[in-house]
């Protein structure tokens, strides 16, 4: 063994080295004037050159006439494979058009050269001083498009496998009172100068009722719904599923109206959307500029106020994680609610509870 400071390269096992410190083997190859390095998470000589044998097997199964594929081209290509919603196309082909105007020579550099500091340099200089969700959606696109580089062995192992996502904060968002999501909805209706003041009223109605996303309230038909059975089939668009929620007492006049001498293919709603609306009577109540999220978020707030469990919130909301999302995203209720909840931890038993004598 011929010693390399902490480095310890095998005899007869080109490529083969010993960590002193610890006694891990790693591989180190150099392949179509490249080098590459790999842990080889073991410690034991004849499984280190197996596993050397092995990871320079892979190299050569790499195809020899992609070498020179250009990052540029595998770019396009992963392009060309996009599904998905259209704001989510959008911001993907974004990012991919960003690489190829600020990633300098990216038509014509190799792929097999490209380092992963040097994803890290892009992704810095043109996503570091944005949120992480914006940082986080442009790896994943550099993740995904090498990722089907290597799937069709262009090159051996993706430059971005190692790069870290970055921690996404966890806002507070507003949510109206149920006051003030009435008093909005009483606000569109009154402005009788506009034409879709009453079928706008109508939609923030029923989203807040309903504590449904705009896109699954638009899309729902009268055959969507059975008065009879107090049930509404909700179709979710983003996740390509469907699932079932109750017509709520709360719901129940409006939907008796919205599907009154509708046809069984035409849809609750004319419009698709009411953020002007709800936008302009927030501006005029002087209330915080709620969204159409806002109000699902009242929804949701709202049934763990009065008691509902969060498990049945999670399936009236589409959700198949049995409330995970909903105990991460709403861990937090309205102070009013936690004060009255703070009031049942004293030292005195409540009035309503019996207490419980000792047998003798």
């Amino acid at each position: 063994m011929i010693s390399i400071n902490v480095w310890t390269r095998i005899k007869r096992e080109h490529g083969l080295y010993r960590y002193s410190p610890s006694g891990q083997f790693f591989a180190r190859v150099r392949f179509k004037g490249k080098l590459y390095r790999r842990k080889l998470d073991t410690d034991d000589l004849d499984l280190a050159k197996r596993k050397l044998r092995d990871f320079k097997n892979d190299l050569h199964r790499t195809d020899a006439t992609k070498g020179n594929t250009s990052f540029g081209k595998v770019l396009d290509d992963y392009a060309a494979t996009l599904t998905g919603s259209k704001s989510t196309l959008e911001k993907k082909r974004a990012t991919i058009e960003k690489l190829k105007a600020t990633w300098f020579g990216i038509d014509s550099l190799p792929l097999r050269t490209v380092k992963p500091s040097q994803v890290t340099a892009w992704l810095a200089k043109h996503y570091g001083d944005q949120s992480a969700s914006y940082y986080n959606s442009a790896l994943t696109v550099i993740r995904d498009a090498l990722d089907m580089a290597v799937a069709d062995r262009i090159i051996l192992e993706s430059p971005a496998k190692g790069l870290a996502y970055r921690k996404r904060k966890q806002p507070i968002r507003l949510a109206p009172t149920f006051e003030e999501f009435q008093a909005i909805v009483a606000d569109i209706r009154a402005q009788r100068f506009n034409r879709e003041a009453e079928q706008s009223g109508d939609f923030v109605e029923f989203l807040g009722l309903a504590g449904l996303g705009q896109a699954e309230a638009a899309a729902i038909k009268r055959s969507d719904v059975d008065l009879e059975s107090g049930r509404t089939i909700i179709y979710r668009h983003k996740t390509d599923t469907g699932f079932v929620i109750p017509i709520y007492p709360q719901l129940r006049p409006l939907v008796e109206k919205l599907c009154s001498d509708k046809k069984p293919n035409e849809r609750l709603f004319s419009i698709n959307e009411s953020r002007k609306a709800l936008a302009n009577a927030c501006k005029r109540l002087e209330l915080p500029q709620f969204t159409h999220r806002s109000l699902r978020r009242m929804f949701v707030t709202r049934g763990i106020e009065r008691g509902v469990d969060v498990k049945t919130l999670a399936e009236w909301q589409g959700h198949r994680d049995g409330g995970k999302l909903i105990l991460q995203t709403y861990s937090h209720v309205r102070p009013v609610h936690s004060q009255r909840m703070a009031q049942l931890m004293s030292t005195d038993e409540p009035q309503n509870v019996i207490p419980i004598t000792a047998q003798a």
